[in-house]
């Protein structure tokens, strides 16, 4: 006697379809996840360039590899990154300006940053904490955490 054919929409074939399936490569994830964090960089290149710019009147490499505690070639490879992808403009020895695109970057990234402060300081962190955490979490914070975070320190700022 013939095997009865399976329903291709059973439970048990969608199972076993799903373990014959080949895993998203390794390699793939780890693309994935350079790329995140070459935009984290990015983030944090245009938002100390902007806060030179404002507090110096210029940017150099100098200054940033200072910041960063990183090399001026680690530095210099960032910014013909960046420059690629249009959020500065820079000549070999001479300042860092950011584009129209790399000032919109700059301050949403300032703003995004100040906002994780303020809400981990109204959750009673300590002022170093909380400068310190928000420079790796302020890159991970949807932005519709961050108005949450801004409604949440409203409300609590008025109680």
């Amino acid at each position: 006697m013939p095997s009865p054919r399976r329903d291709p929409t059973s439970p048990r074939s969608t199972v076993a379809r799903a373990k014959t399936r080949r895993p998203t490569s390794t390699a793939s994830c780890h693309a994935q996840t350079r790329r995140a964090h070459a935009f984290e960089t990015a983030e944090d290149y245009v938002e100390s360039i902007a806060h030179l710019l404002r507090e110096q009147g210029e940017a150099r490499a100098v200054d940033l590899a200072r910041h960063f505690g990183v090399t001026h070639v680690t530095v210099n490879r960032t910014i013909a990154r960046l420059q690629r992808d249009g959020f500065v403009v820079s000549r070999p020895y001479r300042a860092i300006f950011l584009t129209p695109k790399g000032e919109r970057l700059a301050e949403k990234s300032r703003r995004r940053h100040e906002v994780v402060i303020q809400f981990l300081l109204a959750l009673g962190v300590s002022e170093p904490a909380a400068k310190h955490d928000a420079e790796g979490i302020e890159h991970h914070v949807s932005d519709e955490t961050l108005h949450a975070m801004e409604m949440w320190i409203a409300s609590s700022s008025n109680r």
